[in-house]
């Protein structure tokens, strides 16, 4: 099958993949343009999978100021080419994440990120919390193992369901940034402040 080169130019325009790529993609998903995305995303992937030991020495730290000065984030999320830190997804997607940490106060970025401290303090509150509800002292253990669970699902950024779409998690959002791009990218570190807390 013979694949136009406006067929290529739009799926270039939609993915930013490379002429070649969108080329090779539409021809092996028979000009069907989700599939050639989908085929894109995928060797996005794997490209970021691939590199995944890169060094990634360029990014951008974003800021988001909230409620009138009153609540602020800075994030730092890091790429590995200059190109890339300036391509408008990136600085959309730095500035997604700054909205999301000030929306939802995650305590990390990974469930590694979590003290051992604040994980026991949770433990200690979901066992006391099974206790007062009468559960047998075997079961108590596995519904605080739940419970943290849940805690890690809330609270660590990678696995928050995304603000602006609740179906997909940061990790998901972050992955379609990857494979679109084809540059592994990663969020390194955020600071939230909010007036009169702690």
């Amino acid at each position: 099958m013979a694949i136009s080169a406006e067929t290529v130019k739009q799926l270039r325009e939609k993915t930013g993949a490379g002429i070649m790529d969108c080329k090779e993609a539409l021809t092996i998903s028979d000009g069907d343009m989700d599939k050639a995305v989908d085929h894109l995303r995928k060797k996005g992937l794997a490209t970021a999978a691939k590199r995944a030991g890169r060094a990634m020495s360029e990014g951008t730290i974003q800021p988001y100021i909230h409620m009138g000065g009153k609540l602020g984030v800075l994030v730092e999320i890091n790429c590995e080419t200059d190109f890339v830190a300036k391509n408008d997804d990136f600085k959309e997607f730095a500035k997604n994440i700054a909205m999301h940490i000030a929306a939802t106060s995650p305590v990390g970025i990974r469930r590694e990120d979590v003290s051992q401290e604040l994980i026991q303090r949770e433990m200690e509150i979901y066992r006391a919390q099974a206790r007062e509800l009468g559960k047998p002292e075997k079961m108590i253990e596995k519904i605080a193992e739940g419970k943290l669970e849940k805690f890690f699902k809330d609270s660590c950024l990678m696995n928050q369901a995304y603000v602006r779409d609740p179906n997909i998690t940061v990790a998901d959002l972050l992955s379609n940034l990857i494979a679109k791009i084809g540059e592994n990218i990663t969020i390194k570190r955020f600071v939230r402040f909010q007036i009169g807390e702690s």
